[in-house]
């Protein structure tokens, strides 16, 4: 019960710092984030919203997404939805309008809000974030099955190998294995949802794909094999369900439309995914999976370096998720992925460079209680509450941040080239929330220590980048003050110049 109430007051706590519950147009959360559509961002308290205690960070993309970490978004989310809800329940009528104030249609009011919207998505609204947004609204669903049965998969090989409760261990493989049986339904039926179709028919098409009857069918030559094309053919054959469920609306009389929208739309896509889809998607997750072993075969230690150290930058433009169908056709195809414990580099990186950042500036109170309160979450992979309350606004920080990140990767890569394997069997947690995780192919102890070892070159050469060369003495000067001091010239006592003021970073 107390454990409600904790989460019911941090519910409690942001609503009125986001502008009530009439200023909220929608609720969602993902791993870490509780992320709400707004009417009125100018309604966003802001500072206050960072100060409560439980909220690590905010980011502002196309929702407002407010930081609570791990485990806990998923428990205030139901209480902010609960609040919002007797809120709006509760919610005054309007005042009426002065008299000689002509009023609002409501055609206009909706064009109000419809700008109003638009201003504040424009800078992120690119059609390919867009795009890649929608594919992750698709997989982030996904990721908690995927955790859970990646837990239970690596228990069941750690009791296979040590020959402990054998009548037990078929059990969890069923367990493991059942829901990744199946993960083409599930994308299939997030991917009609996502854009605009029905759900179910989204999922009807993509069951085709893990339907072991199409092992009696040729395509190209071949007999198809269940499963063949994986997530990224039933993404593809949901996509094509959606556009002819839409045709088959503008055509299909009212009448009709109950039985023959359905029909055609399992029909069309169902053939087109039997006969193509299925072999072309076959064919691109194999390719996929043959690059990815190829380019960590051969270039190891460089590719390692590379996707260490430009993790953190895609992730700041949103870029990171393009990553998440390939993980999964990975996770898919051989039982674990191996880039994402590399990319996990990227947060040691940040761990790193945030300590060097608290020595560096000992008499700055606020940033040092930022940086002790986000430890621990940094430690455990969740990195926002570091990036954005500590190594961005600073500007060089986080460049040498992502130095340490390039070099935990290239550690990571180096073994991956000579052959030790190391891989994650789910996507979402990093830091050391990814041991429970973690497989390979020479062994538990190995792939560990492996892992293991890429955290603490990641924590040591972002440490060291950062301390060395994070801070310039510009930096120093504007930011190592306590909060009750002005902040000290940067150089001399006399006034700083137009071009010096201009070389100082400013903070975010």
């Amino acid at each position: 019960m107390a454990t409600e109430d904790k989460n019911r007051a941090t519910a409690a706590a942001i609503l009125p710092l986001v502008g009530g519950a009439a200023n909220v147009s929608s609720i969602a959360h993902c791993m870490t984030r509780l992320r709400l559509g707004l009417h009125d961002r100018s309604l966003v308290q802001d500072d206050a919203l960072k100060a409560v205690p439980a909220v690590m960070g905010v980011v502002e993309d196309d929702t407002y997404q407010i930081v609570l970490g791990p485990g806990t978004v998923a428990r205030v989310t139901p209480e902010f939805e609960k609040l919002v809800e007797e809120g709006k329940a509760e919610a005054p009528a309007p005042a009426p309008a002065p008299a000689d104030a002509a009023p609002l249609t409501a055609e206009e009011l909706a064009a109000q809000g419809a700008e109003m919207r638009a201003a504040r998505k424009a800078k992120n609204a690119t059609p390919f974030k867009l795009f890649l947004r929608k594919i992750a609204n698709i997989f982030v669903p996904l990721i908690p099955a995927l955790i859970g049965c990646g837990i239970i998969a690596g228990l069941n090989g750690l009791l296979v190998n040590l020959e402990w409760l054998p009548s037990v261990t078929p059990a969890l493989a069923a367990m493991a294995s059942g829901f990744m049986a199946l993960i083409a339904v599930f994308v299939g039926y997030n991917t009609a949802k996502e854009f605009g179709g029905t759900p179910i028919l989204g999922g009807a098409v993509a069951a085709i794909i893990v339907f072991p009857g199409v092992a009696n069918i040729e395509a190209f030559g071949q007999k198809l094999s269940p499963g063949q094309g994986g997530v990224l053919g039933a993404l593809g054959a949901a996509v094509l369900a959606v556009y002819v469920e839409k045709w088959c609306r503008r055509w299909v009389p009212e009448a009709l439309d109950v039985l023959v929208t359905p029909t055609l739309t399992v029909l069309i896509s169902g053939l087109v995914t039997i006969f193509g889809l299925m072999y072309v998607a076959g064919e691109v997750s194999t390719a996929i999976g043959d690059f990815a072993d190829w380019l960590l075969s051969n270039g190891g230690a460089g590719a390692g370096l590379i996707l260490g150290g430009f993790f953190l930058p895609l992730v700041m433009l949103g870029l990171h998720q393009a990553l998440i169908p390939i993980h999964t056709t990975l996770i898919e195809q051989q039982g674990y992925t191996v880039l994402l414990p590399i990319l996990a580099m990227a947060g040691a990186g940040q761990v790193g460079a945030a300590i060097a950042t608290y020595f560096r500036l000992p008499r700055n109170e606020s940033i040092r209680k930022t940086i002790k309160s986000a430890l621990p979450a940094g430690f455990l992979g969740v990195g926002e509450p570091l990036i954005y309350g500590v190594s961005l606004p600073l500007g060089r920080p986080f460049i040498t941040a992502c130095v340490g990140g390039a070099f935990g990767g290239a550690f990571v890569g180096f073994f991956n080239q000579l052959g030790d394997a190391v891989g994650s069997t789910a996507i979402g947690p990093s830091g050391w929330a990814l041991f429970p995780l973690l497989d390979g192919n020479h062994g538990l102890g190995a792939t560990i220590a492996i892992y293991a070892g890429g955290l603490v070159v990641g924590y040591l050469a972002g440490f060291l980048a950062t301390y060395f060369f994070g801070f310039s003495k510009e930096l120093l000067a504007e930011f190592n003050v306590s909060q009750e001091e002005p902040a000290a010239p940067a150089a001399t006592p006399a006034p700083a110049t137009p071009s010096e003021t201009a070389k100082a970073p400013a903070a975010v």
